[in-house]
């Protein structure tokens, strides 16, 4: 049972009454049978709907920083007219406005309600009870009941550099056709014949072809240009840290995204794996355009854990999945404890086998402190953040003694520059 405001009213105007009127304990009670009266009057010609049917859409899918619409459908089965309001409950993070609708549904009809959901973080929100509260025909109370209608919202990734995809693209393409990407050479693509010249290594002889020419040819080759791109990202404390509104893992996935649609544009295989402890994350054997929305699906969920990454299980992890020669690019974190308790001792089983290109953010607001000189607090804090920043600028040097490839840059700036360096390997044919 519930009542409503004008019942409340009501109540305010017998209590008045009573005060002025008839102020006695029988006007008390007079008036407290009246409004019990209209109360139960109201309930009892209040239909029930304890069985009303309720459906919302299964699954709605949404850009981070995008408003969505879910329709919630309500049915009448019943000859009689129900009236009243309906509260759409979603979670805080979901920023659902219009939750509260009022309701008018003649007998075996139905409607659709619709609730603007904005939601604030990646990932999967439930959607919570609905709650209906239906009045009776005067309006001094009611019933009101609660559904469990499942229902959830998933927030994808923004991905606000696909803008810079199809530049990236048409420069993609018009490396394909540069010399310099055909160039013969060391490689595993066989290019070409050739005739024998003295300094030449005699594994390349094919002896059939010498036999079915006057000459001793030998075979030539090419750098492949379809190579394995894996992408790898850290998801322990390290992707944590918050830089700008996000987290190092929010700046990661925004890269890694702009990296997979253009390798897949440019005909690689594309494979990514989310580890911490454990696998938390993968995507393989997806090709094409099918690519950036299965990464997006995949990393919309992910958020990091306070814990220490396994560095050797994730590497007996690689090694297990990638057969051949691959890219390997890591995102991670370029802070001295991470790159010196887990990079440096993991890093040359992977650099035997495979190409790898650390992947780092760098924390505009550090840069910013470095170059603050207003104020005598600001300089000690420009101390600090040059400190920071040395630690790191020799932790990122460690790497390329290694033959690692490092590339760090702000967020904003991030996938544009990994995009660019991925660009050059495809030109160089060093992929």
């Amino acid at each position: 049972m519930v009542v409503t405001g004008r019942f409340a009213l009501l109540a305010l105007a017998s209590a008045a009454l009573v005060m002025f009127v008839l102020p006695s304990l029988f006007g008390v009670a007079l008036a407290c049978v009246v409004l019990a009266g209209f109360a139960l009057v109201d309930i009892a010609l209040t239909p029930r709907a304890g069985a009303l049917p309720l459906s919302r859409t299964p699954l709605t899918v949404v850009r981070l920083g995008n408003s969505t619409d879910v329709e919630l459908t309500v049915t009448n089965p019943t000859s009689a007219k129900i009236q009243g309001r309906l509260w759409d409950n979603w979670s805080e993070t979901a920023r659902a406005e219009g939750v509260a609708h009022d309701i008018v549904l003649p007998g075996n009809t139905r409607t659709r309600l619709s609730t603007t959901l904005r939601p604030a973080y990646r990932g999967d929100r439930v959607a919570g009870p609905v709650t209906l509260r239906l009045t009776g025909p005067m309006g001094f109370a009611g019933r009101q009941y609660q559904y469990d209608v499942p229902s959830r919202i998933r927030t994808l990734p923004a991905f606000a550099s696909e803008r810079l995809l199809r530049s990236k693209v048409k420069r993609l393409h018009h490396l394909d056709g540069r010399n310099v990407a055909n160039t013969r050479g060391q490689g595993s693509e066989f290019d070409s014949f050739r005739e024998y010249v003295a300094g030449d290594d005699v594994r390349a002889i094919d002896w059939r072809a010498t036999a079915r020419a006057n000459d001793v040819l030998v075979r030539t080759w090419r750098p492949e240009r379809n190579r394995h791109v894996l992408m790898v990202l850290d998801t322990s404390r390290a992707a944590a840290g918050r830089i700008g509104d996000g987290t190092r893992l929010d700046c990661s996935i925004e890269a890694a995204l702009l990296l997979g649609g253009l390798a897949a544009a440019a005909g690689d295989t594309v494979d990514m794996l989310a580890f911490d402890e454990e696998v938390r994350a993968e995507v393989s054997g997806v090709s094409g355009t099918r690519l950036v929305g299965k990464l997006m699906h995949s990393l919309a969920p992910l958020v990091p854990r306070l814990v220490d990454s396994d560095t050797n299980a994730l590497v007996r992890t690689i090694i297990s999945r990638l057969r051949r020669r691959a890219l390997i690019v890591w995102f991670t974190s370029l802070d001295p404890a991470t790159v010196n308790e887990h990079l440096l001792p993991a890093l040359p089983t992977l650099a035997k086998r495979h190409r790898v290109l650390i992947v780092s953010v760098a924390d505009p607001d550090i840069a910013a402190a470095a170059r603050d000189r207003t104020s005598a607090d600001a300089i000690y804090q420009a101390a600090a953040a040059e400190s920071v920043l040395s630690d790191r600028a020799m932790a990122a040097e460690s790497l390329r003694r290694m033959g690692i490839a490092v590339i760090t840059a702000a967020p904003e700036h991030l996938p544009e520059a990994i995009a660019d360096e991925y660009l050059e390997l495809k030109s160089a044919g060093s992929q």
